[in-house]
C-alpha cells in the first residue's frame, strides 16, 4: 500500500569514523539531572527515580546549523547535555548490560520554550509545547564508547557569543549514564536509534537572534548552533 503524502526519512547524526549515520528514531530526555539546575528553576530533586520527557525524532538538527526563533515563545533557552546513543537492544536490563548497550557519546542542545514550559509546568500538564520544539534537538557527531572510557569527571560548559554561561563536571549528574540506561529499560524496549539527553548543568539561559551557542565536553566533538530571525 502506498501513503497518502511523502514521508521524511529518518533523521541522522554522524559517527567520528564511520561512513555511515547514526539513524535517530526515537529522543528521550531526563529532567532535573543536576541539582544546581533543579535549584535554578525552584524545583526539588527527584532522587527516588529518573524521570523522562521526549521529543520527536524530526526535532533532530545537526551542530552547525542557524535556526529560527521558534513561534510562541518569547523566553528560549539552551540547555546543554551528554547525549548517549544506543547500540544494542535492551530490555529490563542491569548497569553492566545498559553499559554493553552504549553505542557511543555526543555533545547536544536541548532547546526549550522556557515560557511554555513553567506555564504547563505551574498547571500540571505535559511539557510538549515548551520542550518538543521543531529543531531543538542539536547533536553533535557521535563518539564511540570505546573512544570516550568511563563517564565522569569530563568538563561540561557552554558559552553564548564566546561568553561562558555553564560549567561544570559529569560528575555532577544525579543519574549516572549506566542508571539512567538500565531503568529507562524497564520501561521501553531501548534498540539502536535511540538518544537519551541526560540533563542539564546549571547556568540556562534565554537567547536571541544572532546568537552562537558553543558547547562542549571532554573528548567530544562540540555542538553548535546559531540563532536566526523568526519567521
Amino acid at each position: 500500500m502506498t501513503n497518502l503524502f511523502p514521508s521524511p526519512e529518518w533523521p541522522t547524526v554522524p559517527v567520528l569514523g564511520e561512513g555511515a549515520a547514526y539513524p535517530v528514531h526515537r529522543i528521550f530526555c531526563v529532567g532535573r539531572n543536576y541539582a544546581a539546575h533543579a535549584a535554578e528553576m525552584g524545583v526539588a530533586v527527584d532522587r527516588e527515580a529518573p524521570f523522562y520527557f521526549t521529543k520527536s525524532a524530526l526535532t533532530t538538527t545537526a551542530s552547525g546549523a542557524t535556526i529560527p526563533y521558534p513561534p510562541g515563545t518569547e523566553n528560549f533557552h539552551y540547555e546543554m547535555e551528554l547525549v548517549i546513543a544506543i547500540g544494542a537492544p535492551l530490555f529490563k536490563g542491569d548497569k553492566a548490560a545498559a553499559a554493553g548497550a552504549i553505542y557511543g557519546y555526543a555533545c547536544g542542545l536541548d532547546m526549550t520554550r522556557r515560557d511554555l514550559q513553567l506555564e504547563a509546568r505551574a498547571k500540571q500538564r505535559p511539557w510538549d509545547l515548551g520542550k518538543d520544539v521543531e529543531q531543538s534537538a542539536v547533536f553533535a557527531p557521535i563518539t564511540k564508547a570505546a573512544a570516550v572510557g568511563p563517564i565522569g569527571g569530563q568538563r561540561i560548559h557552554l558559552t553564548v557569543n564566546d561568553e561562558i554561561r555553564q560549567d561544570a563536571k559529569l560528575d555532577d549528574l544525579i543519574w549516572k549514564v549506566e542508571e539512567i540506561v538500565s531503568h529507562l529499560s524497564h520501561y521501553y524496549h531501548l534498540a539502536p536509534g535511540d538518544l537519551i539527553m541526560t540533563g542539564t548543568p546549571a547556568g540556562v539561559g534565554a537567547v536571541v537572534a544572532g546568537d552562537e551557542i558553543k558547547g562542549g565536553i571532554d573528548g567530544l566533538t562540540p555542538v553548535e548552533l546559531v540563532i536566526g530571525a523568526a519567521t
